[in-house]
């Protein structure tokens, strides 16, 4: 009962977290389930990519309903164009197919999954040190403002690429890309960035069926953690639509400093096993 609790209670906070900073919540998932030991590397890989998915799609048609009812209130800033995040998403889904091929071709050459475990938090790590450097810096960063469909697909297809291979959804290199590429504003990245998320995790989830790469986990641990995805990205999203944008840049630099803690932890856990 207790290992069930856990998974809810991690599942439920890490998609509230991530429907309200566009991250994905995966980035929180991941890292601390690969701490606690309770579920092997290559499940929470694909567990924590399903629940994404779920609060992703609920997050981004709760939050854009809203913004055609309400357009003085919209969470997308400047507005949601339709051809950038189309763009993206299509880069987001052949990202998505690619990082989950790097990631079983690792898998199947490296002794076991605690070494790949490893070298995702290493690599998680990098990615979240640089986003945080640059969370800190950003208003003092120039911006710039891609509009080529072509480049959007180039773009859209890293980050789907790296969502796929790190089993995170989205994580915080979402918002950094959309943030330097686009210009974008915290809480309008956030909308993208949970867009991009649904098609890189929907292509991915696809790739795992098709190719028959599924890993072994108990049912009712995939239903719990996706029921706590959607439940998640309702309030998450709810809660998005009422915080300032300060307040989910603080909420978002906070975060990375944890899971800074938690992938240093969760690389020499492996490399001592």
């Amino acid at each position: 009962m207790g290992y069930y609790l856990i998974i809810v209670l991690i599942s439920f906070l890490a998609s509230v977290i991530g429907a309200v900073c566009g991250i994905g919540g995966g980035v929180i998932i991941k890292p601390v389930l690969d701490a606690m030991g309770i579920i092997p590397v290559d499940a929470i890989s694909f567990l924590s990519g399903c629940t994404v998915l779920s609060m992703s799609a609920i997050s981004v048609i709760k939050i854009l309903r809203k913004s055609k009812k309400k357009p003085e209130e919209s969470v997308s800033g400047k507005g949601f164009d339709s051809r950038v995040a189309t763009a993206l998403a299509i880069g987001g889904m052949l990202g998505g197919l690619l990082g989950k091929s790097i990631y079983q071709s690792m898998l199947s050459r490296m002794a076991g999954a605690n070494v790949i475990g490893a070298v995702q938090a290493a690599v998680l790590l990098v990615v979240t040190i640089g986003t945080l450097m640059y969370t800190l810096w950003k208003e003092r960063i120039r911006t710039l403002q891609i509009t080529s469909s072509a480049i959007c697909v180039l773009i859209g297809a890293l980050l789907g690429m790296m969502s796929a291979f790190l089993g995170i959804g989205g994580g915080p290199i979402n918002l950094v890309v959309l943030f330097f590429f686009f210009s974008m504003r915290t809480k309008q990245a956030a909308v993208y960035s949970l867009y991009i998320i649904i098609f890189s995790q929907l292509s991915s989830l696809i790739n795992s069926i098709v190719s028959q790469n599924v890993p072994e986990f108990h049912p009712a641990v995939l239903i719990l953690m996706v029921l706590c995805g959607i439940a998640g990205g309702l309030a998450g999203a709810r809660i998005n639509g009422k915080i300032k944008e300060a307040a989910v840049d603080k909420l978002f630099t906070i975060l990375m400093v944890a899971i800074i803690l938690i992938n240093i932890y969760n690389i020499f856990k492996y490399i001592d096993i």
